[in-house]
């Protein structure tokens, strides 16, 4: 298997040449056409030329994969931890640069592209130990000279497809786990962070993971979605992982079935907030502006409704509003709440939700909403709000269950609040929008935090904190619309890339029937005390 060169090669102004890596080698053809990458942030700016390859370029790669998943596997899994942890050093090393490419191929704050890094480097520091105990069992068994044991296995070859919010953490969560337990790997990137995710896969090659082990193909969805099927109906796929919307999770859920695979699928959400009326209001709306307009909204787990106490409802609002008005937005290297959106698709389907405002709700941003430009501007922007994709904050008051935008990810700057009087209805708000994702209750009893865990739909609870926000060894992943119950980072995603083998070890010189030569032991059925 060859490796790869450890740097790709830029074109006029710097800008990035990238294209797929198939066995360890990038592609000269492109099937698929070609796009830009732009800095969302400056749209002039182009950050990529991006050779696509088609459905023929992701079937190379499966087959590259499955060529070299054997040998992979092979490898002692504390070695394989070695490589891993030499990924998360070289990771370590480029912090700075790879952050201030997330920064300027998809417009996320450096402060949040830094944290996103950390993600990647704490992930395999968590994963370095697991080389070392990705453990079986020694099971008794119910005969005599005989022994019972289990084992993980590789799954074999692994399809992960990652949206371009998270362009590195996400698809780290599924790669160094995947890479580590002995599988191979073809991971297609979202193509508006094409460049983060060529970056992301030399630093894994740089790192010692052989080329055919991590294939990376750059690809327009529905390419991507033609090869997938494919390659799984040539069996070169054994397992997919897939992170973007419920309506794409649904369409791979149906591929796999047919295929009698189980993907692992991490999907949107509408995650609610529920600040009761004992919270701390002021704690609870720095979590509210961080949860619902980080990012400018545009995470998985970002605050969808903040459902809030009537006791407490006209102060949140106020000190959000206030806070919003204040808050700085625009250029990501600068200081600010959040940037652009990071792709003009996204702008697009952003103007569709800004229409499920209906004209009954009080709405922060009712005089200025939609897209900051110079004819529709904001106070204290931060550079040049012309020159990239930046939208106004949006705070709609009086949302209820009966409206379209309660049920609706909305995926950008735009944060809906509702008033309950009971604690039921609270939870009938929380949970009836069909997602499952994320959570967060503010409050100062530890009935309420408990009876709201006990309650919520949602796979992750937040207390007194933040719907956004993960750990690498904690469980990650949510149910309903939000995903297929499977689990991301910590020990719980192993059971994703791993597969139990159960053996009998008999050793008594004859053939022993379980559950009809049972021992049967003796006892007095006379025996009374």
């Amino acid at each position: 298997m060859s490796s790869i060169a450890s740097e790709p090669t830029s074109g006029a102004a710097g800008v990035l040449q990238v294209a797929s890596i198939v066995d360890g080698e990038a592609r000269t053809d492109a099937p698929g056409g070609t796009l830009t990458s732009t800095n969302p942030a400056v749209t002039s700016e182009v950050v990529a030329s991006v050779a696509l390859g088609d459905a023929a370029t992701f079937v190379d790669a499966a087959r590259a994969a499955r060529a070299a998943q054997k040998a992979w596997a092979a490898v002692p899994a504390p070695a394989r931890g070695r490589v891993i942890a030499q990924v998360g050093r070289l990771v370590e090393a480029n912090k700075e640069a790879l952050a201030s490419l997330v920064t300027r191929e998809i417009g996320k704050p450096y402060p949040e592209a830094l944290g996103e890094v950390q993600e990647i480097i704490d992930t395999c520091d968590f994963f370095l130990g697991e080389g070392r105990r990705l453990y079986g069992q020694t099971v008794p068994s119910e005969m005599p000279d005989k022994q019972l044991f289990t084992f993980r296995m590789p799954v074999g070859v692994a399809a992960i497809i990652t949206a371009g919010n998270f362009p590195v953490a996400v698809p780290a969560w599924y790669l160094v786990p995947a890479i580590l337990c002995g599988n191979s790997v073809v991971w297609k990137p979202a193509e508006y962070s094409a460049a983060l995710g060529d970056a992301l896969a030399r630093l894994f090659l740089a790192g010692g993971v052989p080329g055919g082990v991590l294939n990376v193909v750059q690809a327009s969805g529905e390419s991507t979605f033609e090869g997938l099927s494919a390659a799984m109906s040539e069996g070169l796929i054994d397992k997919v992982g897939f992170t973007g919307s419920s309506a794409v999770g649904s369409r791979i859920g149906e591929l796999c079935g047919r295929n009698l695979q189980s993907p692992c699928l991490e999907l949107g959400g509408k995650n609610p907030m529920v600040v009761m009326d004992d919270a701390d209001v002021d704690l609870a709306v720095e979590g509210a502006l961080f949860g619902g307009f980080g990012t400018a909204g545009q995470r998985c787990t970002s605050l969808g409704t903040a459902i809030v106490h009537e006791s407490v409802f006209d102060e949140f609002v106020t000190k959000l509003s206030a806070r919003l008005e204040s808050s700085p937005i625009g250029d990501p290297f600068g200081d600010v709440l959040y940037g652009p959106m990071i792709h003009e698709r996204f702008a697009e389907r952003f103007e569709d939700w800004l229409g499920l405002v209906q004209d009954h709700h009080v709405v922060y941003g009712s005089s200025s909403r939609g897209r900051i430009t110079s004819s529709n501007p904001r106070a204290g922007f931060v550079g040049d709000a012309d020159a990239g994709i930046f939208y106004h904050p949006t705070l709609v008051v009086g949302v209820t269950a009966s409206d379209e935008i309660y049920s609706t990810e909305t995926f950008g700057p735009i944060v809906g609040v509702a008033r309950f009087s009971t604690f039921d209805e609270a939870m009938e708000l929380a949970n009836g929008h069909g997602y499952g994702l994320s959570s967060a209750i503010y409050t100062r009893s530890g009935e309420n935090a408990f009876r709201f865990r006990e309650r919520i739909t949602a796979g992750m609870v937040s207390v007194n904190n933040s719907t956004s926000g993960a750990e690498a060894h904690l469980p990650f992943g949510g149910n309903g619309k939000s995903g297929n119950g499977s689990r991301q980072s910590g020990i719980w995603v192993l059971d994703q890339f791993t597969r139990w083998q159960s053996m009998n070890w008999d050793y008594a010189g004859k053939l022993q029937k379980a559950q009809m030569d049972n021992v049967e032991l003796p006892a007095d059925p006379d025996f009374r005390l």
